[in-house]
């Protein structure tokens, strides 16, 4: 079977460290032999300025090395640096390679920007549409609860300009898809207001991929002919202006729930792109977002012959099972705990958030975001942790410690605060956990398929970039299958929005899922409520009990 470009999952073997100092900060550089300074740099908070998108041809990314040893000055380099600086250390960040640990010194950083670089292995490959005339120029979004993820291509080209993602601005207002949509129904500003936040975080991302990676910003947003937005049902109600009232009857769970805005004409203009068609793929059913239509997109599902399983977590988990003739699809709430948000020491995938935990020989090893001090857990780290503690006989299966704690919870290094455990949050992620594996469970049963049936299980959002495969077969998480059948893939909602975007035969793919989907509300499935029960244990899941 051939699989869709899944993403790197660990740093190669040539993976190396920088130090790199500005007057403000210091930063631990993970870099790869093939990976630009400055495309490292993107991916943190510490960027050089920039207007040529790394051609080298704007000359602004400077930045001074002081030790190691990197790849000769390019003829970029040669063109734009006085020999003397060349001499004396001076780089284009954009042209420079490592090829050992070093040191950088970065005088001139850009101006903060909530936005970073997406790494883009695992996105689309488009071979561009020659015919196209005017117009060129498309934005893929993918709206999450938590992130916001977006591309911005050249469609003519087939080239894409650059990538970014950030933090939904909108989680001032609710870490969650229900709380968030509460504050949208309690008056119309405040659904308005949100409706803004979300609109104006994307056009800023726009504008930050078009200042460094293209030079000019107004002439490019007039050239913008297409926007496409997948997400959650609940996000795109609430970017298009509506309270997502309609989300909270339970009749409209199995069936499509339009989000649709009807001030297009205003929201064109505000984001200045006069030309530009601004388009929302419509969610499956109920919380069945375009989000998951997209991931299924991205990773040909609908094409293969095989059993194959992809699960979408998040606040708002959502599942789809594929039996070689039917698309099996829910949702179920997974709360705040896959986005690492609503624990006491819970973080998003951010710098500082503990992604992964280990051990080597007797001692525990600790693995942040970006090699950062720790701030906390994000969802990954968390269960790289559960999965510890009951190896280690400090946790029973049922949840709880086999001693009592303090009142502050399990310290899993007893000098950082931060790595605090208490047992309200083991208790959150329970919850969270038994109701995706009982969800995975009722769609198997429904297929009358086992989970050793499954040739390919495909773990999407941003909860599946640090994912430690193990620790969540440990703890029940997902089932226990081979290794091998697992695939990562964070981004796979931006990939096929990207897909849809560029295709020519975009919605002809979109129809092919939605014609095959049955979508199905657990709320009222009898036999659901006994597996959610049974998954509530931090244990492993069965996998041969399901029919």
């Amino acid at each position: 079977m051939n699989d869709p470009a899944s993403p790197q999952q660990q740093p190669g073997n040539d993976a190396m460290n920088l130090l790199v100092r500005s007057d403000a900060e210091v930063l631990q550089l993970p870099l790869d032999a093939d990976v630009s300074v400055r495309q490292a740099l993107d991916a943190t908070g510490l960027r050089v300025r920039a207007a040529c998108g790394g051609l080298g041809t704007c000359g602004a990314c400077l930045i001074q090395v002081i030790s190691g040893d990197f790849n000769p000055p390019t003829l970029a380099e040669r063109q734009k640096i006085l020999p003397e600086d060349l001499a004396a250390g001076m780089r284009l960040a954009c042209q420079l390679h490592a090829r050992s640990a070093g040191e950088l010194y970065l005088q001139h950083p850009a101006p903060h920007s909530e936005w970073k670089s997406l790494e883009t292995s695992s996105l689309y490959r488009a071979d561009g549409n020659a015919a196209m005339t005017g117009h060129v120029y498309g934005v893929a979004v993918d709206l999450g609860t938590s992130h916001i993820r977006l591309s911005l291509w050249n469609r003519q080209s087939g080239r894409r300009i650059g990538s970014r993602y950030s933090i939904n601005p909108q989680v001032a207002r609710g870490a969650d898809v229900l709380t968030r949509l509460d504050a949208a129904r309690s008056g119309d500003h405040d659904c308005r207001r949100l409706t803004q936040l979300a609109r104006d975080a994307i056009i800023d991302g726009v504008r930050d991929i078009l200042s460094r990676d293209m030079g000019e910003v107004s002439a490019v947003l007039a050239e913008i002919g297409k926007v496409l937005i997948v997400g959650n049902t609940a996000m795109l109600a609430l970017i298009c202006g509506n309270d997502g009232d309609s989300l909270c009857q339970p009749e409209n769970w199995q069936r499509p729930v339009a989000c649709r805005p009807d001030d297009i004409g205003a929201w064109r203009s505000a984001w200045r792109v006069p030309h530009a068609e601004i388009s929302i793929v419509q969610p499956l059913a109920g919380f069945i977002g375009s989000d998951l239509l997209a991931g299924l997109v991205a990773t040909a599902i609908t094409e293969q012959p095989q059993p194959m399983l992809l699960a979408d977590f998040g606040t708002n988990t959502e599942i789809a099972l594929w039996d070689g003739q039917t698309l099996w699809t829910t949702s179920v709430p997974g709360g705040p705990a896959f986005e690492g948000v609503g624990m006491r020491n819970g973080l998003a995938a951010e710098t500082g958030a503990i992604c992964r935990v280990s051990k080597d020989g007797g001692r525990r090893l600790l693995q942040t975001i970006g090699e950062a001090p720790v701030r906390g857990y994000c969802a990954s780290g968390f269960i790289d942790a559960i999965a510890l503690l009951l190896d280690e006989n400090l946790l029973k299966p049922s949840g709880r410690f086999t001693e009592p704690q303090p009142k502050g919870g399990y310290w899993l290094d007893a000098a950082n605060p931060r790595t605090a455990i208490a047992a309200g949050d083991i208790d959150i992620f329970q919850r969270a956990k038994a109701s995706t594996a009982a969800a995975m469970a009722q769609l198997l049963a429904f297929a009358g398929l086992q989970a050793n049936d499954l040739q390919r299980l495909w773990i999407c959002g941003s909860f599946g970039q640090h994912l430690g495969l193990h620790s969540a077969m440990r703890v029940g998480l997902l089932p226990s299958i081979e290794p091998g059948r697992v695939r990562l893939f964070a981004d796979a909602s931006l990939a096929g929005c990207e897909k849809l975007l560029l295709e020519p035969a975009g919605e002809t793919l979109l129809n092919a899922v939605v014609d095959r989907a049955h979508a199905v509300n657990l709320g009222g499935v009898y036999e659901y409520e006994e597996r959610f029960i049974d998954n509530l244990r931090l244990q492993a899941m069965p996998t041969t009990e399901y029919r």
